[in-house]
């Protein structure tokens, strides 16, 4: 994203449902009841919405968003690729949209019964190949037993700990602190019930080296924002929330879930997410020094670390002594997931994460963040993924 565009829009409006194990309503509705909210507490009217982005696996078209809110012309419309790698994608499309004149009002949803429904976790042995390229690729890891998101990050895991000598344990911290962090959220499906270290390790095995308590959740429910220009904001009721950056990454011999083509060097790294973050700082023109709390895409605890040091706020390999210093507590260095993250709070594809960072930076959040200024927000990775950089005025 070009530095003309940084600061130039802002989160104007946000939006949820209640996040559930069975939503008991269609995905349609959820969809409706987040994306009303999202305008609602923009000060809009659905009139004033005139661009629809979302993931391309939503199941909610935008021609029915548009006329279940009474939406009556939509300029704009977009979906990007790659499930939960396309978090922060989306709010990019909607950035450039408006920055480009296309569309005033870009809404931004996601909502899916992920739990209830069709289960993302779910193996995909004895399925046909199908056409698709990813398909086809997959057919290739498929009979080696690579069948599930968990199998395939259990490999980076595994090379990862073999690489720079990090433990079980230092994945399980991960765990404890989004655990913490949501047991003070009542929004979050772990609402008081923290855990401790000593419950994620006898927590059972999916695929070692990862526990039950190192996997993310499966939820149901739906979110929304909406994305406005700067000048805009100002007369928004809430204290704007500017867009200082927004970039994508896809880096070289990317696959989706495991690159199991790099080179070792690179195996237990995340180029796309370090193309992301060069990027981002570019873009905002801040560094790692300026950011005051993170949101880091927790699908699985050990792709946290990897994150962390691409995104510069440690050393290659270093990001298990990061943690265990007690980097990533609220009153730390790097607060992670006030919200308690998709381990804590619910998996909405990390856009929940997304309304979090909105929260802390107008300062309403729960688990309030004292000082922030500027918040970092990751979206899904061991896939094409992407990133924002979020400031308050």
């Amino acid at each position: 994203m070009d530095s003309r565009l940084s600061r130039a829009t802002a989160i104007t409006g946000i939006g949820q449902t209640e996040f559930s194990k069975r939503s008991g309503r269609s995905e349609l509705r959820l969809a409706v009841e987040a994306v009303s909210a999202a305008i609602a507490d923009a000060g809009l009217r659905p009139e004033d919405v005139d661009g629809l982005v979302t993931i391309s696996t939503d199941s909610s078209a935008e021609t029915d968003i548009a006329r279940a809110m009474g939406i009556p012309d939509v300029r704009f419309f977009s979906r990007v690729h790659f499930g939960g790698g396309a978090a922060c994608g989306i709010v990019q499309q909607a950035v450039l949209a408006v920055t480009s004149g296309v569309a005033k009002n870009v809404v931004v949803y996601r909502a899916f019964n992920e739990r209830s429904g069709t289960r993302y976790g779910r193996s995909e042995r004895g399925q046909p190949t199908g056409k698709g390229s990813e398909q086809i690729a997959a057919g290739w890891t498929n009979p080696f037993g690579l069948l599930t998101p968990a199998s395939k990050v259990a490999m980076f895991a595994q090379r990862y700990m073999h690489e720079y000598g990090a433990t079980s344990e230092d994945f399980g911290r991960v765990s404890v602190v989004d655990r913490k962090h949501a047991a003070t959220n009542p929004a979050a499906w772990f609402y008081e019930r923290p855990i401790t270290l000593e419950e994620h390790q006898a927590s059972p095995w999916i695929v070692e080296p990862l526990h039950l308590l190192d996997c993310c959740q499966e939820s149901d429910g739906g979110v929304a924002l909406v994305v406005s220009s700067a000048e805009r904001a100002a007369d928004a009721p809430h204290p704007s929330v500017l867009i200082s950056a927004a970039a994508q990454g896809l880096s070289d011999d990317q696959y989706s879930m495991a690159s199991f083509y790099r080179p070792l060097d690179d195996f237990v790294a995340l180029p796309e997410m370090s193309l992301v973050a060069h990027q981002l700082y570019a873009t905002s023109g801040l560094t790692p020094d300026d950011i005051g709390g993170a949101i880091i895409y927790d699908h699985f605890t050990p792709m946290v670390l990897p994150q962390l040091e691409a995104l510069g706020f440690c050393g290659r390999g270093e990001a298990k002594d990061f943690i265990r210093e007690g980097n990533l507590e609220l009153d730390s260095r790097l607060p992670l997931n006030p919200n308690g993250g998709q381990l804590g709070e619910a998996y909405i594809h990390g856009v929940n994460g997304i309304l979090e960072a909105v929260r802390q930076l107008r300062g309403v959040a729960v688990n309030q963040i004292d000082g922030l200024r500027n918040m970092v927000v990751t979206a899904g990775t061991t896939v094409p993924t992407s990133g924002l950089i979020l400031s308050s005025e």
